[in-house]
């Protein structure tokens, strides 16, 4: 079916965090706006299975705001049904990509296969969503893109990424359609990076657009401030070292960690923690760690001016644990430690493992670095249940949980509405998605009283004209 007039279908993100993807259709052109996963619930996760709206092959192109598996990590199973166009991003969430990419597809294989070893899955048998060929055929399709600087996607419609601070070679949308009554510009946020994250220069202003679709992830939140949290991280490091536990720190992969060990090297420097050691146990992270420090050495434009002479991620004692050996023989410590280790909401990875071992020990402590999607363990620690399920069995949570928000890479509302107030112009609607039902209707809310545009929060599936 050809789209006579510009239109938009909402096919995930909407009224839930997880699961990025937006289709514009032109004509008989397509082009999907991200290509995530969904996290978190197991209704949502199911969504994953769900046969795809329209036909891969039909689409023309995909476009990546970030690397973020909830935003690039359907990718390899939109291949593996017949996709085969362009996949446009940055460069950097380009070399991010492939790395996420090819981890998720390795998480999902020995999920599925360590299911069917133990005989916990309720399918026989447990089967991955898609394997590491597919990713690496996903792979293939990368076809980077400068920021600031048009390129065609489809017949009619062309696409533009603009800085958004989130992580490493995040962007912003702004896809411009040569419709019936002119140009009409459909501008998708992405996730909009904090303005004094430790790291990365504050996101671009958004562009004048006649439709905009904003995250909403922290809609309904006012992050406590950098000090607060800091002050708590300090004291827990402080507090479980004392009584000779160990820290866990469930950390996302790609941002997360760099900021973490910003934060213990200057905790570290100013003398408010003991020197302890610390490992890394997440070979993705470090190969991620690795492209920051790259960034560092190559004075990249979306770095911070101020910290491109020193690394912010060195800190007195630091082992990088990259083999399944290492990673296991971190079991056998018994001195106070630090463990940094992926998934940052608990989903799977190592740091399960690491979980199973440490929650039931009063003495330890596990900090979460940021936002807990609903359904995840991450959430449920957050939440405070006493027990929590992995690998098929329950495991009793007597360790100290603290959840600090202010290591979010995610905007807050405040900010989020000082960064929408730079737009030079109002536009006809602006659409509230990637947030929770409560978080979108509050900043839908917080956007009509604050600038008088027309805000809604649409329905999944559902298809306006752009």
């Amino acid at each position: 079916m050809t789209s006579s007039r510009p239109s938009l279908r909402f096919l995930g993100a909407t009224r839930t965090v997880t699961g990025s993807r937006f289709l514009v259709e032109y004509g008989d052109a397509r082009v999907l706006v991200d290509c995530g996963l969904f996290q978190g619930l197991k209704d949502l996760r199911k969504r994953n299975w769900n046969t795809f709206p329209v036909p891969p092959e039909s689409i023309d192109a995909v476009v990546l705001s970030h690397a973020h598996i909830d935003h690039s990590g359907y990718l390899p199973a939109l291949v593996h049904q017949g996709f085969r166009g362009p996949v446009y991003c940055s460069p950097d969430t380009a070399a991010l990509t492939k790395i996420l990419l090819i981890d998720s597809a390795h998480l999902q294989e020995e999920e599925a296969r360590y299911a069917n070893k133990k005989g916990y899955s309720k399918h026989s048998p447990a089967l991955p969503l898609y394997t590491d060929r597919d990713a690496q055929d996903a792979i293939k399709l990368l076809a980077p893109q400068p920021f600031d600087r048009p390129f065609p996607m489809a017949s009619g419609i062309e696409g533009h990424l603009r800085w958004a601070g989130h992580i490493l070679g995040s962007a912003s949308i702004a896809i411009d359609i040569d419709g019936p009554g002119g140009t009409r510009r459909a501008f998708f946020s992405g996730d909009v990076g904090r303005p004094e994250h430790p790291i990365l220069k504050p996101p671009a202003p958004p562009p004048a657009a006649d439709v905009m679709l904003i995250e909403s992830t922290y809609g309904d939140h006012r992050h406590a401030t950098d000090d607060d949290d800091l002050a708590v991280f300090a004291e827990a490091i402080s507090t479980t070292a004392k009584r000779g536990g160990m820290v866990l720190i469930p950390a996302f992969a790609v941002d997360r960690t760099e900021v973490v060990l910003d934060a213990l090297h200057r905790l570290e420097r100013e003398g408010r923690i003991p020197e302890l050691p610390i490992y890394v146990d997440s070979p993705m992270a470090l190969n991620v760690l690795g492209l920051y420090r790259q960034a560092l050495r190559d004075d990249h434009p979306g770095i911070r001016p101020e910290i491109v002479d020193h690394d912010p991620f060195d800190t007195a004692r630091v082992t990088e644990c990259r083999t399944v050996q290492e990673s296991m023989a971190l079991a056998s410590l018994s001195y106070p430690s630090i463990i940094i280790s992926a998934s940052g909401m608990a989903t799977g990875g190592r740091v399960l493992h690491h979980l199973r071992r440490l929650l039931p020990d009063p003495r330890n402590t596990v900090i979460l670095s940021g936002f807990q999607v609903e359904g995840t363990r991450g959430r449920r620690l957050a939440d405070g249940e006493r027990t929590v399920k992995m690998f098929g069995t329950y495991v009793p949570v007597r360790a100290d949980v603290h959840q600090l928000e202010s290591f979010s890479v995610h905007a807050d509302l405040p900010e989020l509405c000082d960064w929408l107030g730079a737009a030079p112009a109002a536009p006809d609607v602006c659409y509230l998605i990637h947030g929770s039902e409560d978080a979108s209707a509050a900043m839908r809310d917080a956007v009509d009283d604050r600038f008088g545009w027309t805000a809604v929060v649409p329905r999944p599936m559902e298809r306006v004209i752009i």
